[in-house]
């Protein structure tokens, strides 16, 4: 048996390479890849070789990145993380031959997994497969998102993911797949107000497709659009939340222009050129406003124990289910076969292609 793996080789290359299937062993079970989702954002920055990891050493001990050999050099063997697999051998009781559940083990056509040491999230019957592509890591990224905005308010007191947007004004800035989704579970948990911001009109279109209101930053000032309509107090207006979900300096700073005083952007976005732009001593030090890194690799300090990483995608499957047929039709903007994925991901990379989610289908 063997399985087709999509490799990066170095900027620009992309391989579709056969391997052996490793043996199974007491104790693990093997998937056959239904579906594979690919990230715009994490994916391609190692194609494009924007990647820090393909250029400097991570320490992970002391949390920096420091001169060296690169923490994960060229070939990239494992990329992506947006999986569904139907289970068809299992050595384990703990996973029944049949079950089609959400993992991310990369761009393969199948995995022998071990579950003790990867997550396998079975899917509802009653859940489209192709949406599983969000349960086991991209929706728990974006309800992340939710969690440290609760976290903001509550520290670790929070009971429900909506603690931090519920009957609140929220303003997304970007339109891709992480921002779509934050601001349909930023409705789904009832705040009271949510605008999506971005550019690129098709994206707003989709947006506003899945029932958002949205507005264009390139048209009239939207931070003096909203905060005319969100008044709060006297010298107090703006969105109580902003989630930034685009990784450009342009982003950031709008998203603190957008904040009421002591406002806080919660910051989901990855800045793979830095953040030049920024202007720190504007409305950021005037305003008193502060800035949270919601990266998936953590949960918010103390929440650990009651927010773990199944809780989040248990919350992504109540998404799915109250929006899964408008996140189907307009989000997922194409399924592809696996074996077009080294010419689709070039294409991606190089702007020769857009889309908004595409989906490899196996």
């Amino acid at each position: 048996m063997r399985d087709k793996v999509v490799v990066v080789t170095g900027p620009g290359r992309v391989d579709l390479v056969e391997q052996d299937a490793a043996p199974l062993r007491p104790g693990t079970f093997r998937v056959e890849t239904l579906f594979s989702g690919v990230s715009a954002g994490t994916e391609l920055s190692y194609v494009k070789g924007t990647n820090p990891y393909l250029n400097v050493t991570w320490n992970a001990d002391l949390g920096l990145f420091q001169p060296g050999a690169a923490s994960t050099p060229y070939p990239v063997t494992r990329l992506g993380y947006m999986q569904v697999g139907r289970v068809v051998e299992s050595e384990t009781p703990a996973v029944a031959v049949g079950t089609i559940g959400a993992m991310t083990y990369g761009h393969r056509t199948g995995w022998l997994a071990d579950p003790v040491a990867e997550r396998f999230v079975a899917l509802p019957e009653d859940l489209d497969p192709l949406l599983g592509v969000y349960v086991a890591h991209m929706g728990p990224i974006c309800a992340n998102g939710l969690l440290h905005a609760a976290a903001d308010l509550h520290g670790a007191d929070v009971r429900a993911l909506g603690d931090g947007v519920r009957g609140r004004r929220v303003a997304v800035v970007g339109a891709g797949v992480v921002a779509l989704l934050t601001a349909l579970l930023a409705r789904r948990n009832g705040a009271a107000s949510v605008v999506v911001l971005d550019p690129t009109p098709q994206r707003r279109q989709v947006a506003e497709a899945l029932g958002l209101e949205t507005l264009d930053p390139d048209a009239d000032d939207p931070a003096v659009v909203l905060k005319t309509r969100w008044a709060h107090t006297a010298g107090d207006r703006g969105a109580d939340v902003v989630f930034q979900c685009r990784g450009q300096a342009w982003a950031l700073q709008l998203a603190l222009r957008l904040l009421r005083p002591q406002g806080t952007v919660i910051d989901l976005a990855f800045y793979q050129g830095g953040a030049e732009a920024v202007r720190l001593g504007e409305e950021f030090h005037h305003n008193g406003l502060s800035l949270r890194c919601a990266q998936i690799g953590r949960v918010p300090r103390g929440l650990a124990p009651t927010w773990d990483r199944e809780r989040l995608s248990a919350e992504t499957v109540d998404l799915l289910r109250a929006y899964g047929d408008v996140i189907r039709k307009h989000l997922v903007s194409a399924v592809v076969p696996f074996d077009e994925a080294p010419t689709l991901l070039t294409d991606l990379a190089d702007r020769r292609r857009q889309e908004l989610q595409v989906v490899l289908s196996a």
